[in-house]
């Protein structure tokens, strides 16, 4: 497979991917588009691989954890904005009314990673362990402290539903 079919075939599925795990649509394509120019840098040795996608996922969660631990990271802009001047992000008002968004952020960058993998990925403890460069038991221990922490948040917000409490089971 060329660079160009990867790109074409898995691009949008690695942005996806960017977003689930950081919850910005702008930082998931810039961690595509890092995740992709490294893939492109060494393609002859990530088409060798058993499974290329699994290689240039690899690089896109290793770039987000090694994202979060930078200073800028938190940082957020303070210039003066006009309100009356932005135009609103229709999508603003569907994520914020998700109470299950809110609490997964909540997270630390390592939970949240091992939980998008695994339940939104599908990806059993051993991939997500190859993909992160621990122990299976260390993934089942992050996952089982971000669920907890998930639920202790929807707890907090009073507004349990039922569709929330059937994900956290």
């Amino acid at each position: 497979m060329e660079f160009e079919e990867y790109v074409s075939a898995r691009g949008q599925e690695l942005v996806r991917l960017g977003f689930t795990v950081s919850g910005d649509y702008q930082r998931a394509e810039d961690l595509a588009q890092i995740a992709l120019m490294q893939a492109f840098r060494s393609w002859r040795k990530v088409r060798k691989a058993d499974d290329p996608h699994h290689y240039v996922r690899r690089i896109l969660v290793n770039e987000y954890l090694s994202m979060t631990r930078r200073r800028s990271f938190t940082e957020a802009p303070t210039a003066d904005v006009d309100p009356h001047r932005t135009v609103p992000d229709p999508a603003a008002g569907i994520v914020d009314s998700d109470d299950l968004w809110h609490a997964l952020q909540e997270l630390s960058a390592r939970e949240r990673v091992v939980l998008v993998l695994r339940y939104y990925q599908d990806l059993d403890d051993r991939t997500i362990a190859e993909l992160l460069g621990i122990k299976p038991s260390s993934v089942r221990a992050t996952a089982s402290r971000g669920l907890a922490t998930l639920r202790l948040a929807i707890s907090r917000t009073g507004k349990q539903s039922n569709r929330v409490d059937e994900r956290l089971s």
